[in-house]
C-alpha cells in the first residue's frame, strides 16, 4: 500500500481523510511495514465502506487486513438504524459467525509427545474435514429449525457437548433474533449432513502448546501456564452460511437501487436496517451463527471423545468461544454519548474489556479472551480485551495472521507433501486430506502473526496474554 496517502496518527494508527463520496474517514493499524504490505485494495475497499449511509466514526482496518469481497477481511464498521443504516452481507462475508474457541486439556506437552502420532491420526479419522465433508450426523426438519433457533445449546441438549460450556461462549451459546423462516431450502440442504465438519480452506483444529506467557495474571485468570496443552478450533457455520451470504446478497442488490442507494461498490449491496429485507438478512445471519455455534459446540465433543480414549480422565474444559464474521447490535460510546448501533466485523473479533455486562462472572474483571489463529506452521496467541476508553475500534481486534498471498499463488510456491514433511521435522504434525489445501494453508502464505498482535497491542485493539505453540493440525 503507498502509505503516501495516508495521514499517521501515531506508529500503529494511520488515518484515510474523507475525499470524494466518504462520510467518514478509515483509520488503519499496523506498524508501517504492516501497512506498506496491504494491498492497495483495502484502501479502496476501506473509502467504499465510508461512502455507505449511517455509517458512524470511522471504517477501522485490522493489522491482519486483506483484500476481500465488497468489506475488507479485516474491516469493522457501524451503522445507526436510525440514521438511515445500513446492513451489507458482503461486510459480514460467507462465512458467516466463522470464529475460534479454545479448551485447556490438562495436560502437559510432554505427555502429549509420547502419543502425538497416534493422536494426530485419530483426531483425522474422528473429525470430518476438507471440501464437501460430511458427519454421520444427519438433520431432519425439525432438528434443522431446532439448530438454527438452539445454536451451541441444542448441541449440548443432544449430548454433543457439555452444559458448562455455554456460560464461556459468546452469547451463552445461543444467538437472540434468529429466524429460521429466512434461511432457504437450500441452504438447509447444504448444512443437512455437515454439522460437526470442519470443512476447507483455512479452517482447522490444532493441538497447542502454551510456548509463552506475556501477561502472567491474566494468563492465570484464563487458566493457561507455559507448557500447558490446549486445542483450538477454527470453523463457522458451513455450507449454510455461504448459502445465506449468497441469496441475500442476489437480493440486495436490485433492493439497494430501490432504496436509492447509489453503491460505490457492487459487492456492498446493502438496504437499510429498517427495512424488512434487512431485519430477514439479520434474521437469517443469526440463525447462521447459530449454526456456526452448534458446529463448533459438536467439533468439541468430538475432540473430547478422542482425547479421553488416549488419555483417560482428560476433559477438555472451555476458554472461550468467539466469532469474527458478524452483525451484532451493541452499545458503543460514540462522541460522548452511547448509541445502538450494528457492528459489522469481517474477520476482526469482538475484544469486550474488563467490566463488560455481556462477559461471564468469571471473566468480566479481567475482561474477554480474544483468540487469534495463526498458520500452521506459526502459532497462534490469546489476547485480551481493553478498556473502552483504550480502544476507539467498536472493541474489535485483529482475527488472525491474514493472508500475504493468494491460494492459486501459494500452489505455485509449494507442494502440500514438503510442507508437511517440512513442519514434521520440527515436530509438528499435519494431517489433511488434501495435499493441495496444506499447499494453500503454507505457512508462508500468511503475514507474521507475532508482527500482527503486538501491533494490535500497541494500538490499544487488545493485550497480548499468552502464545501458542502448533502440535498437530488437522487441516481441511
Amino acid at each position: 500500500m503507498d502509505i503516501s496517502t495516508l495521514t499517521r496518527l501515531d506508529d500503529t494508527r494511520w488515518r484515510l481523510e474523507p475525499s470524494g463520496r466518504m462520510r467518514v474517514p478509515a483509520v488503519l493499524y499496523g506498524d508501517e511495514s504492516l501497512l506498506r504490505d496491504m494491498d492497495d485494495k483495502v484502501r479502496e475497499q476501506a473509502a467504499n465502506v465510508a461512502a455507505l449511509p449511517g455509517i458512524v466514526q470511522a471504517v477501522e482496518v485490522m493489522p491482519d487486513a486483506h483484500w476481500g469481497y465488497g468489506f475488507p477481511i479485516g474491516g469493522v464498521a457501524a451503522f445507526d438504524a436510525d440514521a438511515g443504516g445500513v446492513v451489507c452481507a458482503g461486510g459480514v462475508g460467507f462465512d458467516i459467525s466463522c470464529g475460534v474457541r479454545t479448551l485447556h486439556t490438562g495436560l502437559e506437552e510432554a505427555e502429549l509427545r509420547t502419543r502425538q502420532a497416534s493422536l494426530a491420526d485419530a483426531l483425522l479419522s474422528h473429525i470430518p474435514a476438507g471440501l464437501g465433508s460430511q458427519s454421520g450426523i444427519t438433520l431432519g426438519a425439525g432438528e434443522m429449525e431446532a439448530m438454527l433457533r438452539g445454536g451451541a445449546a441444542w448441541a449440548v441438549q443432544q449430548g454433543w457437548g457439555e452444559p458448562r460450556d455455554l456460560r464461556r461462549i459468546e452469547e451463552g451459546g445461543c444467538m437472540a433474533g434468529a429466524q429460521p423462516e429466512h434461511v432457504s431450502e437450500r441452504a438447509r440442504k447444504r448444512q443437512r449432513r455437515e454439522m460437526g465438519t470442519l470443512g476447507s480452506g483455512n479452517h482447522y483444529l490444532e493441538v497447542q502448546a502454551v510456548d509463552e506467557v506475556f501477561d502472567p495474571a491474566v494468563a492465570e485468570a484464563f487458566g493457561l501456564s507455559p507448557g500447558e496443552v490446549v486445542v483450538t478450533i477454527h470453523c463457522g457455520s458451513r455450507g449454510l452460511g455461504h448459502q445465506i451470504g449468497t441469496d441475500f446478497l442476489r437480493d440486495m442488490l436490485p433492493a439497494a437501487a430501490a432504496a436509492g442507494i447509489d453503491l460505490p461498490d457492487r459487492e456492498l449491496a446493502c438496504v437499510p436496517l429498517r427495512s424488512a429485507l434487512g431485519e430477514r438478512y439479520l434474521g437469517a445471519m443469526r440463525a447462521a451463527m447459530n449454526c456456526a455455534l452448534a458446529n463448533r459446540e459438536i467439533l468439541a465433543h468430538f475432540a473430547r471423545e478422542v482425547f479421553a480414549d488416549h488419555f483417560p480422565g482428560c476433559r477438555l474444559e472451555l476458554l472461550f468461544d468467539v466469532s469474527h464474521n458478524t452483525c451484532k447490535e451493541e452499545t458503543h460510546r460514540v462522541d460522548g454519548r452511547e448509541r445502538r448501533l450494528f457492528v459489522h466485523r469481517k474477520g476482526a473479533t469482538r475484544a469486550f474489556g474488563p467490566g463488560h455486562p455481556d462477559l461471564p462472572d468469571d471473566l468480566r474483571a479481567v475482561g474477554q479472551p480474544v483468540l487469534i489463529g495463526g498458520s500452521m506452521g506459526t502459532g497462534s496467541h490469546v489476547l485480551v480485551g481493553t478498556e473502552p476508553t483504550v480502544s476507539g475500534a467498536f472493541a474489535s481486534a485483529c482475527h488472525g495472521a491474514g493472508r500475504a498471498m493468494s491460494r492459486h499463488a501459494a500452489r505455485r510456491r509449494w507442494q502440500g507433501r514438503d510442507v508437511v514433511d517440512e513442519l514434521a521435522r520440527r515436530g509438528i504434525l499435519v494431517r489433511s486430506p488434501s495435499m493441495r489445501g496444506v499447499a494453500e494453508e503454507a505457512p508462508g502464505a500468511y503475514k507474521d502473526v507475532d508482527g500482527v498482535v503486538l501491533a494490535a497491542e500497541r494500538a490499544g485493539l487488545a493485550r497480548r496474554v499468552a502464545r501458542l505453540r502448533p502440535l498437530i493440525c488437522i487441516k481441511g
